[in-house]
Order: C-alpha cells, then structure tokens, then sequence
C-alpha cells in the first residue's frame, strides 16, 4: 500500500521551531519530488515548500521564505519540513505530497501530485 504519513506537529508558541516529517512507503520516495501544503480553517491548501529528487531545488512559498528548510533524506524514505520563528497565521494542517515531477515553477499546484498524507496539525499560541 502506498502511504505518506506526517508527523511532528503539535502546539508551538510564537517564535517557536518544530520539525515535521513525512514518511513514504509502498514506493520508492527517490523517485519522487515533494512537495510540502498547508490549510487553515476556512482557507485554500496552500504550497509552502517543494524539493526535488535529489534534494538540490529547494522552493518556498513567500510566506514562510527565509523561516523554513526542506530536505530530505531518501535512505529513510521521508522528507522533512524544519520551521522556526513559528507565527500564529502557521496554524494550520500541514501535508506533504508526492509527485514524479520535476514540477518546476507549477510546483504549487495541488493536483501535480499524485500521493497525498493524512496531515499533521500544527497549532502556534501562547
């Protein structure tokens, strides 16, 4: 069976860090771009990073650049998502998902890709 399944999430105060990871399995992940969304209570699912096979393109979105790192690491199979300076407006459920790419800049769009996880929350309040 194929999965992609989040972990890492929780709650955070402002100006927190938290590492979320996404974990494949039933395919072979190295084969795979990844991308990394987001959604809020009534918003759109929102692209918040995307990283190539190699782990050599990484991309992020314009509200969290320079708060964010992506990597990967395909011997465990799993990409990770690395968050600092948290935000109250970073709440929200945080995906990742796979795609046999490279998507280049069409990165952010929802349906390139082909795997999707179950999402894992993550909540920054005092």
């Amino acid at each position: 069976q194929v999965q992609l399944v989040e972990s890492g999430g929780g709650l955070v105060q402002p100006g927190g860090s938290l590492r979320l990871s996404c974990a494949a399995s039933g395919f072979t992940l190295d084969d795979y771009v990844v991308g990394w969304f987001r959604q809020a209570p009534g918003k759109e699912r929102e692209g918040v990073s995307y990283i190539s096979r190699t782990g050599s393109t990484p991309y992020y979105g314009d509200s969290v650049k320079g708060r964010l790192t992506i990597s990967r690491d395909n011997a465990k199979s799993t990409v990770y998502l690395t968050m600092s300076t948290l935000k109250p407006e970073d709440t929200a459920v945080y995906y990742c998902a796979a795609a046999r790419g490279p998507l280049g800049s069409t990165w952010r769009r929802v349906g390139k890709y082909d795997y999707w996880g179950q999402g894992t929350q993550v909540t920054v309040s005092s």
